[in-house]
């Protein structure tokens, strides 16, 4: 029995998550706190010893029928002593009926197995300093300049679940840069590209097909720099895994897609860029 003291982290707290998660080479980016919060504001969970943190998870509740569930992570020297247990049965309870989603690391997944998860597909992280995107077409503009409606409807055909608070802090957040493609007057790609603790991410990058994801991709490079970049493309996507590849990015790393039960058909064949590992 673990004698850890589970409480909501509060807002200012979130940094602490992203910082362990930092340590653990997850990259987070450099805005994420003031995002990850306003979906479910009890969503992310400390756990104290002696009024010090120890472990940490999130949860997030999106609308009555989907979570899911993401830093997960114990203090390397209190590992082994059953706090992560006690922390993810916490997140289990925050999230009652919904099916759960996560992003757990491969080694990892007979373990999630063991507790209802089933796999879906991997993502694959590519990273490295792009190369060989043309320049972007005329028809690449600024996210602001969708309306947020088309942008949530749109969202809807590959997420489980609306997430609407999350969805408009992580598209006008300052630091993040959004674009979209517009084809005979209709959203046909869009994306986010971030700065993190290294090089930037891009997520989500959700296109028709491959010309227009590499056309939103152009937009959102467009002033970003030399450095690296990195793009989690799920892997049963090939023209995601093809784009990344032809950029001349290079697998850094991967997870395993699981979820507890059954959801609504999504378009993950639109999906050439996860939004986050951390949230989904």
């Amino acid at each position: 029995m673990t004698d850890l003291s589970i409480r909501p982290m509060r807002p200012e707290e979130i940094g602490l998550a992203l910082d362990w998660a930092a340590a653990e080479g997850w990259n987070p980016g450099l805005c994420d706190a003031a995002c990850f919060g306003v979906e479910d504001a009890a969503a992310f969970m400390i756990g104290e010893l002696d009024g010090q943190p120890a472990a940490t998870v999130s949860c997030v509740n999106y609308g009555a029928s989907f979570a899911f569930l993401g830093f997960y992570i114990v203090r390397p020297e209190l590992r082994g002593r059953g706090h992560g247990l006690a922390m993810w049965n916490a997140a289990i309870a925050h999230a009652g009926s919904r099916v759960i989603g996560l992003d757990g690391v491969v080694a990892q997944q007979d373990n999630y197995r063991k507790s209802g998860f089933e796999f879906a597909h991997r993502n694959i992280r590519y990273g490295g300093a792009p190369a060989g995107l043309d320049a972007p077409c005329d028809g690449v503009i600024d996210l602001a300049n969708v309306s947020f409606a088309i942008l949530a409807a749109d969202d809807a055909t590959v997420f489980p679940a609306p997430r609407t608070a999350f969805l408009r802090a992580w598209t006008r957040t300052e630091g993040h840069r959004g674009r979209a493609l517009v084809r005979d007057g209709r959203l046909a790609a869009w994306g986010v590209i971030r700065p993190c603790r290294s090089g930037s991410k891009i997520g989500p990058l959700i296109a028709d097909d491959r010309p227009a994801a590499e056309a939103v991709l152009a937009g959102l490079l467009t002033g970003a720099g030399e450095g690296e970049i990195f793009l989690d493309a799920p892997s049963v996507n090939r023209e995601a895994v093809a784009l990344a590849e032809g950029l001349g990015l290079a697998p850094v790393f991967e997870t395993a897609r699981m979820y507890t039960g059954a959801l609504a058909p999504m378009r993950t064949d639109r999906v050439f860029g996860v939004t986050t590992f951390e949230l989904g």
